[in-house]
């Protein structure tokens, strides 16, 4: 059955080649993977490419590398499989963790602990929103920027594996921010035999996490369909004080097979609460009196009370995909899906002690605590529809993306003592700070051509147009504080050509020119008079080249690239006075590389490293929060019941804010992980199937370096710093049944 779930008209390196890897890892050699994906497959897509995307008959390293690039690359890749999320990645982790191994990317570090709070990656130096996330295909995103929130939507444990791609790809790649690249996450491939699957993690910090999940595999009464449903609940006193926090998942998926056509349904809710300021971090004089882990206090008489500091988010992501092979080389695949996130913050006013107590609800001369209430929350329905037709000249792929988002955020300023609004602000409505309606329709169509030039050539030309509609109807709008109803519209045409030609059966290279895009974000609206500020979208023109090498003991791929950014969006006046408009730009450049070598004896080495420059045109100096290097190295081991890894993970110096200013300037560190487990096989009279143990231990020399520097108005004195936190442990238990 699961070979007829593979989607054969979706570009390659994505779920098939995960889905091959998956095979590998589970013991099975690369003859039987050819022989048991499809092999009605179109001949330019049959089973032997999709395995040799990616490996080499018998390889004994493609299965274990932590990353690697597809020989069918066409721009620099890292692909995650399930096999590695499953033996380096704690149980209790989100999905940035499964992200940090990558070659160029930096960061992605909680100071809470691993999975425990908020934590960003930036690629190449290019920071969270200008870059895209997707999920089996979906872009995803916050509403006024394309953000994420890590602890949000999808834990690594309903994690199947992960393609990062850094490049825009190609036209039917699609996002509001190809701008910088995509980190693609995928479900999990369900199972052909039924199982029930409990287990639980428990460890630092009084960390529990229990769960369990059930296989259907494959059922004839329901005309072989299969389904997964997951459950999990993660609770933790975290590492900084006293930020809390309890967090239910819930994940539900449904394939079914009607002669040539697959149908999935999918759904997974999240809910979190989470207890840490709204504005995080720790300055100096802090961490002189209370240390590197302080956070909130219980002094109901501090702005950092942990009983006005907390956040509840709740999230839904939900589709339906209907995937059809028609006659005569033609295929449909359509996406019908929804995704929405609440988030309802208290906060107290400063976390850094830079505003003193005091309310203008209370009486003259009052000490009372004050603070905010925030509110954001948005739904976004899609459609993703591409139709394919394989040619004897190669495959023809054509689509159109639609989108529509409503949202609603509003922050309210409060008097936390005495529990009542507090009327702050400068004009009425005093005590609301802004309150806003706002939404976007956006289409993408797209056409491109997979020609195969030759029997060993592929290329790849494309086009994509951009049509974005972005609204505001606030009756207080966010910085400008008075009514506005306004929407602009952006447009783009965006080229696309990629090339990949193979040398021989374990050497091929790529090439890329392409144009990224940027949606400009919401706040080109917070301003008097919108229509004066209309600057055109941010662009990308990435030009790279790279080589994959795919051997029995060998993974090895390089690339160097070259992206000029363009229409970098600033502002200029002030208050009523507030224009956004296009000046400059930066340019990034770089090489990337990544090796696993197969030792032999089940141990495997692994390495991947960068050399990033990001600079800003009309200065020359850093792009805030880009890293200049970035490194990691591995050794891993999986033979017999036993596997295991150490992974340490290097992310270069970088600047705190644009310029390069010395007191912003934050050290090379390094974080490092060991992993151990053992798999148990049941006996014949036992209950279960199969047993594993696992022991994780994270920041393994107990490092605590500082990992960022958030510059504040109030001056140097009040700046927030967030650190490593140090050195914690895991025990986690699976068994299937």
């Amino acid at each position: 059955m699961l070979a007829q779930k593979i989607n054969f008209n979706r570009p390659l390196m994505t779920r098939q080649v995960l889905f091959a890897l998956a095979l590998m890892a589970q013991g099975a050699h690369a003859d039987d993977v050819v022989k048991s994906v499809n092999p009605d497959a179109p001949a330019a897509l049959d089973a032997n490419a999709i395995v040799q995307a990616v490996i080499v008959s018998g390889s004994k390293v493609a299965h274990t590398a932590p990353v690697q690039a597809s020989l069918k690359a066409t721009e620099p890749q890292s692909v995650i499989t399930a096999g590695f999320i499953e033996q380096a990645i704690a149980p209790s982790a989100d999905f940035i963790a499964v992200a940090r191994i990558a070659p160029s990317v930096g960061a992605g570090v909680s100071a809470n602990g691993e999975g425990l709070g908020e934590s960003k990656v930036s690629l190449r130096g290019f920071q969270d929103g200008e870059y895209n996330m997707s999920y089996d295909g979906i872009p995803f995103g916050d509403t006024n920027d394309p953000t994420h929130h890590s602890t949000s939507y999808f834990p690594a444990r309903i994690i199947g594996g992960m393609v990062i791609e850094r490049g825009p790809g190609n036209a039917s790649n699609l996002g509001q921010a190809t701008f910088g690249g995509s980190i693609n996450l995928f479900s999990k491939e369900l199972s052909d035999s039924a199982r029930f699957t409990p287990y639980a993690t428990f460890g630092s910090w009084n960390t529990r996490m229990l769960g369990a999940e059930y296989d259907s595999g494959s059922v004839a009464a329901l005309g072989d369909a299969a389904l997964m449903l997951n459950y999990s609940h993660l609770s933790s006193d975290g590492y900084l004080s006293f930020n809390g926090v309890k967090e239910d998942n819930i994940q539900f998926k449904l394939e079914k097979t009607i002669g040539d056509t697959v149908l999935t349904a999918f759904s997974t809710y999240n809910k979190i609460r989470s207890y840490a300021p709204d504005k995080a971090g720790v300055t100096l004089d802090q961490v002189a009196l209370y240390g590197k882990n302080f956070s909130l206090n219980n002094d109901p008489a501090s702005q950092n009370y942990v009983g006005y500091n907390f956040a509840d988010k709740s999230t839904d992501f939900d589709y339906l995909r209907v995937q059809s092979k028609l006659a005569n080389g033609w295929a449909f695949d359509n996406t019908l899906y929804s995704y929405a996130y609440t988030n309802n913050t208290s906060s107290g006013s400063d976390a850094t002690g830079g505003t003193a107590n005091g309310s203008k609800a209370g009486p003259t001369g009052n000490k009372d605590v004050p603070g905010y209430t925030k509110l954001n929350a948005y739904r976004v329905v899609g459609d993703i529809a591409k139709a394919t037709l394989q040619t004897t000249a190669g495959l023809l792929r054509g689509g159109v993306w639609f989108e529509h988002a409503h949202s609603t955020r509003n922050t309210l300023d409060v008097d936390w003592t005495l529990n009542l609004p507090n009327p702050v602000e400068k004009t009425a409505p005093k005590t609301v700070k802004y309150d806003q309606n706002s939404g976007w329709n956006q289409v993408e169509p797209f056409v491109e051509f997979e020609w195969a030039a030759r029997d060993n050539l592929t290329v790849t030309p494309g086009l994509k147009y951009v049509s974005f509609k972005r609204s505001v109807d606030a009756v207080v709008n966010q910085d400008t504080r008075i009514a506005t109803v306004a929407d602009q519209t952006y447009k783009a045409t965006l080229p696309f050509l990629t090339g990949n030609l193979r040398i021989d059966p374990q050497w091929a290279a790529y090439g890329q020119l392409a144009r990224g895009f940027l949606v400009p974000p919401l706040s080109m609206l917070y301003v008097n008079n919108p229509s004066a500020s209309n600057p055109a979208p941010q662009t990308s023109t990435n030009y790279q080249l790279g080589a994959v090498h795919s051997s029995t003991n060998l993974t090895f791929d390089a690339d160097v690239y070259y992206i000029d950014f363009n229409n970098k969006i600033a502002s200029s006046g002030a208050g009523t006075d507030l224009v956004y408009f296009n000046l400059g730009g930066a340019v990034y450049k770089g090489v990337e590389a990544q090796a696993t070598y197969y030792v032999g004896n089940g141990i495997s080495l692994h390495g991947n490293g960068s050399l990033n420059s990001a600079k800003v045109k009309s200065t020359g100096l850093a792009v805030a929060k880009a890293p200049a290097s970035t490194a990691a190295l591995g050794l891993l081991y999986k033979a017999g019941p036993w596997s295991g890894s150490v992974i340490a993970k290097l992310v270069g110096e970088q600047y705190g804010k644009e310029g390069e200013p010395a007191a912003y300037k934050v050290g090379a560190y390094t974080t490092t992980d060991l992993n151990l487990a053992y798999t148990f096989s049941a006996p014949s009279a036992a209950l279960f199937k199969r047993a594993r143990i696992q022991f994780s231990l994270h920041n393994l020399f107990d490092r605590q370096d500082a990992i960022s520097v958030v510059p504040n108005s109030k001056g140097v004195a009040f700046d927030q710093y967030a650190f490593l936190p140090e050195r914690s442990a895991l025990l986690s238990l699976t068994a299937d049944f």
